[in-house]
């Protein structure tokens, strides 16, 4: 199954990252690539979401109402999108990689009949956005921490 693969280190404790990371209606501070369409609904597994993705910076956006598929406290939430012929699971994963430090991975594996179709057109400015979006959380969530790190701790992988 294709994906697409981002991680990057954040000089924060896990638990710091994960709050900002599950509170999805302040994402309007620090995502510019996922968007919270309905504030009042948090995160709950099983329940759906109503979220919208820019992919680049004045291109339109994009809903969708994903199925929280699962939350595991300061360490994994995933949420699986589907249009027929096409299903996305989104997955943010927290590892500990030292004191008060964090990896942030973020992967999206697409399946599918549409998925040959539709993943070259959006690859691109998808890898670009999730780029985005981890460079985002690692500067909000440092906010009150150490100092910022390079850009170039980000690495991708593309499958």
């Amino acid at each position: 199954m294709p994906r697409l693969y981002t991680e990057i280190e954040i000089d924060a404790p896990r638990s710091q990252v994960w709050q900002v990371l599950i509170q999805k209606h302040r994402w309007k501070y620090w995502n510019t690539f996922l968007y919270d369409c309905d504030p009042d609904r948090p995160f709950e597994q099983g329940r759906s979401v109503e979220l919208s993705i820019l992919r680049v910076p004045g291109d339109e956006e994009v809903r969708f109402r994903p199925v929280v598929t699962l939350i595991q406290p300061t360490f994994c939430l995933s949420f699986l999108s589907t249009i027929p012929g096409m299903k996305n699971e989104h997955v943010f994963d927290l590892q500990d990689i030292g004191r008060d430090r964090t990896q942030f991975i973020y992967q999206q594996t697409f399946s599918g009949t549409l998925t040959k179709v539709f993943l070259p057109f959006i690859r691109r400015d998808e890898t670009k956005g999730i780029r985005r979006m981890a460079w985002e959380l690692k500067q909000y969530a440092e906010k009150n921490g150490a100092s910022p790190r390079s850009p170039h701790s980000n690495r991708d992988r593309y499958y």
